[in-house]
């Protein structure tokens, strides 16, 4: 079967007529349209593609069910918050004391906005809401993605299928997400616009006058705009590479597409600060791309970078043994993914998209097209409404939520520093940060939390990093805050330092933190030993 021919079984049944059966038929569909419109629209909403897309989503939802958050995202809803109560951006650091009035931009306002007026509705099973649906999103997209590329429903579904587990693996509810969600409708309008659909471009330029707002992963989307620019100026193939001709038409539409969304950029609360922000980020910050484990290099000894290195050979081999042909900006693409991959873990999502368009195109070689006269439309709807009451049964309880927040964030420790008020200025691990600017901010000033773009200028994440390594003299740097209390992971190493030292007090530990303080400071009473003891065994 040819690529046309299999690009007409993935037609609907109405688009298959008009190619086939001449003026006659179109006359007739013509006349039958308004009468089966209603019925077309279901048999759409049913049809096994759909369903296709229904697993997917099914898929997002048995991965990620449990509100398994990233601790950067507490203070991203802070910040939310934040900004709709006060109807104003900040421009300084209002939640630490180690970087209190430096200057700090909100540069990802749009999603905390998004996630602060969410949680203000449906409370954490709102936000779990939020999260599966935006993962929803981003496969279904990629779904749609690489079905447009193959024009095969059932190779686009095995392509993203296989990235299924790439991405879910790296999903969190933070505003990266919508910036994933957003390349992918830029290459799913590239591709549109590829195809002859001229208009698909137009919507680009709003698309990334909210991406500039939401997350500073548009520079990806301007870079993907441009590689598919550069890669029509002439037609020719070498190898297994080839370039599609644009027509000048078309370049100047593409290349217009592209100058409008550069300048949409300065539309922002801050002018074109935010446009500078990812660029000052790469550039300031060695000491964050050194420790924070989703900028240090992908560590191939885990389960999904392996499956990563698999994916990547098998296609390089496929390619080989088999002389398929790839599009040049697609082969770019995809080189570009895994090298970005390579280098910094969290970029593993962006090696998805740029993924699919290959793999889909390789997999409709021998995957067969989908045949709407061979559809079963009432086992797809019995499929679907399955799927869709398991979802609603299994939906995390608020009770479930909360207890699996409490397994990694200090959730009972901040119920007793509201009942226990301790001395400051207070030391905490970088991990609970986010969720004390949250819980208690800005009332109570934090050490550090995720915003490494503000501590490391200021030269507290450097010191951050000597005190938790235990690096000679980390005690020294310790009191050189004036530190006189501090919330730790529980088997952190520092926090094996304090318990033998008797300077310092343990005074709260559960099975997650624990809570320090200076001795020569405070000494403990009965009524707060005996309320530690107690929780200490409810925790047990």
């Amino acid at each position: 079967m040819n690529e046309r021919e299999r690009a007409m079984v993935d037609l609907p049944e109405e688009e298959q007529t008009r190619s086939v059966g001449g003026e006659s038929n179109q006359k007739k569909r013509a006349a039958e349209e308004p009468a089966s419109a209603p019925v077309s629209i279901v048999r759409n909403i049913f049809s096994f593609p759909a369903m296709l897309g229904g697993l997917l989503v099914t898929g997002v939802f048995v991965a990620r069910r449990n509100f398994d958050v990233d601790p950067d995202f507490w203070w991203h809803l802070k910040v939310g918050d934040g900004i709709l109560a006060a109807h104003k951006w900040p421009v300084t650091d209002p939640y630490s004391y180690t970087a209190a009035g430096n200057s700090w931009l909100a540069a990802e306002w749009l999603s905390e906005v998004l996630f602060a007026s969410v949680n203000r509705l449906g409370g954490f099973r709102g936000l779990e809401a939020l999260f599966l649906v935006l993962g929803a999103a981003i496969m279904v997209a990629l779904y749609i993605f690489a079905t447009l590329r193959s024009k095969n429903s059932k190779a686009g579904f095995v392509a993203a299928a296989m990235l299924l587990v790439l991405a879910t693996a790296n999903f969190n509810l933070r505003p990266q997400m919508l910036g994933y969600l957003f390349l992918i409708l830029t290459l799913i309008a590239l591709e549109r616009f590829r195809q002859g659909h001229r208009r698909a471009l137009w919507f680009l330029p709003l698309l990334f006058l909210a991406w500039v707002n939401t997350h500073p992963s548009w520079e990806i989307g301007l870079g993907t705009i441009f590689v598919y620019w550069m890669s029509g100026w002439k037609g020719m193939r070498v190898g297994g590479i080839e370039m599609h001709r644009w027509e000048p038409a078309e370049r100047v539409r593409l290349a217009w597409t592209f100058l409008l969304c550069v300048a949409v950029l300065p539309i922002t609360p801050y002018g074109t600060r935010l446009a500078a922000f990812p660029f000052q980020f790469v550039s300031a910050l060695p000491n964050n791309l050194t420790y924070i484990i989703e900028w240090q290099q992908m560590p191939f000894d885990q389960p999904g970078p392996k499956l990563f290195l698999i994916l990547v050979f098998a296609i390089f081999a496929v390619q080989i043994a088999f002389r398929l042909v790839w599009r040049l900006e697609e082969a770019a693409l995809f080189l570009l993914g895994v090298l970005m991959a390579c280098l910094h873990a969290r970029f593993l999502l962006v090696f998805v998209p740029f993924c699919a368009a290959l793999l889909a195109a390789t997999l409709a070689v021998w995957v067969p097209g989908y045949d709407r006269k061979k559809d079963q439309y009432l086992l797809n709807a019995a499929l679907l409404c399955a799927m869709l009451f398991g979802m609603i049964w299994f939906f995390p309880s608020r009770a479930a939520i909360e207890q699996n927040i409490a397994t990694r964030f200090p959730l009972h420790a901040v119920e007793y520093l509201r009942e226990h008020p301790l001395p400051g200025p207070m030391f905490n691990t970088y991990n609970f940060g986010g969720y004390l600017v949250w819980a208690r901010g800005p009332e109570h000033k934090v050490f550090i939390d995720g915003r490494g773009e503000l501590y490391e200028p200021a030269g507290v994440f450097p010191d951050y990093m000597h005190i938790t390594l235990l690096k000679p003299g980390a005690l020294d740097v310790l009191r050189s805050y004036g530190i006189r209390s501090c919330l730790l992971e529980r088997d952190q190493p520092l926090a094996t330092v304090l318990s033998a030292r008797a300077d310092w007090q343990k005074v709260y530990s559960d099975r997650t933190s624990v809570i320090f303080v200076y001795e020569g400071e405070r000494k403990l009473t009965a009524k707060t030993r005996g309320w530690n003891v107690a929780t200490e065994k409810e925790q047990r």
